[in-house]
């Protein structure tokens, strides 16, 4: 018999959005006594080591939860001084004039936040503070992966939980399960009871971390352009670090028509560009690293936020608005909501009509009314392919010529009504100006919008000027530091029928096949057997990123979490 354990509270997931609430719950239950039991499952060694983001955020809700944060070590890597939107030449760097750049891209006066930190100092702080409230008990699982959901009829009771595999699984029950990850667990609760009206739509940040010998603390800039302009919505990063480090990184959306987009090789591009290569010189990579990102915004919001015995909070919900790159506060945000809401739903022992609170104060709060401003944005660029397929590649030429305002006159003159109303059109739907409801076609899932013989206009991209800040995707790896355990076979093939005849579409066309070619960390490879090209593995390489699940033609692959804490180490990323 499987050994089970029983708490009132699950978290599953150490994010920002489950730490912000078992925070807040165990200030609400110091101040009224309320007993509680809460366990935190997290699959990484240690918090922090699975997390890849350098993020740009607002501290308002770092100062709700914190008030004190700037005095008692709260990580933060640095305070934007000069916040950049640029656009990229492949030869050339044109910063838009500062009154010109959207509101939500003016990140002067917020944090630069390095996730992994963040994430280590809110556990270890959570640990600590639970020690000297007595009424609590919390029980922290750290390489213990939760893997499968527990169900009563349509009722979450919990979570099929391992540190060392299938025939050693724990059953971890609870009265009530939130759920914070970005779809290892929380995607089978979405799809069991049917809550997306529209698909998500996701991105690929690949990204490194650099030790310079020049200080950019506090300067950030956003680029777009070089070295993506086949159309597909993307966009590079730059952010000074402390103690004269920067991270760099390229943001590209998975639903391109490209099925073979390289996002570690972009990444390389990216770096070859003369001004990147100026700010790397005399550098040494330190991190590597890759993670999915659900961009959709407001459309693809679940129809529910909470079923019966579960909750859905941050990346599970997907609250990241795309408009103005910000994620972490209202990730946070819906931790601090649900907080509130579940002290007082164990305080009264009735959670009848907790579901539906907590959806409505979320939404008629900053994060709703952020997302519900910007639910067009993503949208401008579906409907409209020359935004970033005819229009920014003009701007990005004239650029390299020193006049850049040309490219956007001369695009504009070509067809001069069509240019002006399609024009009209985009910008109010990227400002929120627009009181249109969604097209039913707009969103798609990222593989539906693969065009296998898609063929993009080539991109010149520079030779280095120093070929040493240049990676290839398996040298990059180790700058990952994946480290597995014997027996992790954590990404199902399920048919490799299916694979096969993936394989032969694509080499027809003389591509390799999406999971191949999207591939962060130099895990898919073709295997040749007997005659017959199969797909194989290298699954020592993980990252866990999804990508490959992502855009898999087929649906023929699922990233599981893997077991014994076994991954990569992305602390300081």
């Amino acid at each position: 018999m499987q050994p089970a354990l029983r708490y009132d509270l699950l978290l599953v997931g150490a994010s920002t959005s489950n730490l912000t609430l078992a925070h807040r719950l165990l200030d609400l239950a110091k101040a009224s006594g309320q007993k509680l039991s809460i366990a935190l499952l997290e699959k990484s060694p240690q918090f922090g080591a699975h997390i890849v983001s350098g993020a740009i955020s607002d501290p308002h809700v770092i100062a709700k939860l914190f008030p004190d944060y700037l005095t008692n070590g709260f990580p933060i890597e640095a305070e934007v001084t000069n916040s950049h939107l640029s656009i990229l030449g492949a030869k050339e760097k044109w910063d838009l004039p500062h009154g010109i750049v959207p509101i939500g891209l003016r990140k002067e006066g917020q944090c630069i936040l390095t996730l992994s930190q963040v994430i280590r100092w809110m556990a270890e702080r959570l640990q600590a503070k639970a020690l000297e409230i007595p009424n609590v008990q919390l029980d922290v699982f750290l390489g213990f992966a939760a893997h499968s959901i527990l169900f009563e009829g349509d009722r979450v009771v919990g979570v099929k939980a391992s540190a060392t595999g299938d025939d050693n699984e724990d059953n971890l029950y609870a009265e009530y399960t939130c759920f914070g990850d970005k779809g290892f667990l929380s995607r089978d609760l979405l799809d069991r009871f049917e809550l997306r009206a529209n698909p998500q739509l996701w991105s690929v940040g690949v990204k490194e971390v650099w030790q310079t010998d020049v200080d950019y603390q506090g300067v950030i800039w956003h680029t777009l352009g070089y070295p993506i302009l086949d159309g597909t919505f993307s966009g590079g990063f730059v952010y000074g670090l402390a103690n004269k480090r920067i991270c760099v990184g390229l943001v590209i959306s998975l639903d391109s028509k490209d099925p073979n987009l390289n996002p570690q090789q972009r990444l390389q591009h990216f770096k070859a560009h003369p001004w990147l290569q100026e700010l790397l010189k005399n550098g040494k990579l330190v991190k590597y690293g890759a993670a999915t990102i659900p961009e959709g915004g407001y459309y693809s919001l679940p129809t529910k936020f909470a079923v019966e015995g579960a909750m859905l909070l941050g990346d599970a919900i997907g609250v990241l608005d795309a408009a103005s790159l910000s994620g972490v506060d209202k990730s946070m945000e819906t931790g601090y909501v649900a907080a509130g809401l579940l002290h007082d739903a164990f305080a009264k022992q009735n959670f009848v009509g907790l579901a539906g609170a907590y959806q409505k104060a979320v939404m008629e709060g900053f994060v709703g009314q952020a997302l519900h401003t910007s639910k067009d944005f993503r949208r401008a660029f579906l409907e409209n392919d020359r935004l970033l397929g005819e229009y920014l590649p003009a701007v990005c030429r004239s650029a390299d010529k020193g006049h850049p305002w040309l490219g956007s006159l001369s695009f504009g003159l070509s067809k001069p009504f069509q240019r002006v109303t399609e024009s009209i059109h985009a910008l109010s739907l990227i400002l929120g100006k627009s009181g249109g409801g969604l097209p039913p076609a707009s969103y798609t899932s990222c593989r539906e919008n693969i065009v296998p013989d898609f063929a993009p206009a080539p991109v010149a991209v520079m030779a280095p000027a120093k070929p040493e800040t240049i990676y290839s995707r398996s040298d990059a790896v180790f700058y990952a530091a994946p480290r597995y355990h014997e027996g992790n076979k954590h990404i199902e093939e399920f048919d490799p029928k299916v694979c096969q005849n993936c394989i032969t579409t694509y080499e027809r066309l003389g591509k390799t096949t999406p999971c191949i070619a999207d591939c962060t960390a130099e895990v898919h490879r073709i295997d040749i057997g007997a005659g017959v090209r199969t797909h194989g593995m290298s699954l020592e390489n993980c990252i866990q990123c999804r990508t490959c699940e992502i855009v898999c033609p087929q649906t023929n692959l699922r990233v599981n979490p893997t077991y014994e804490g076994s991954g990569p180490d992305f602390f300081g990323l």
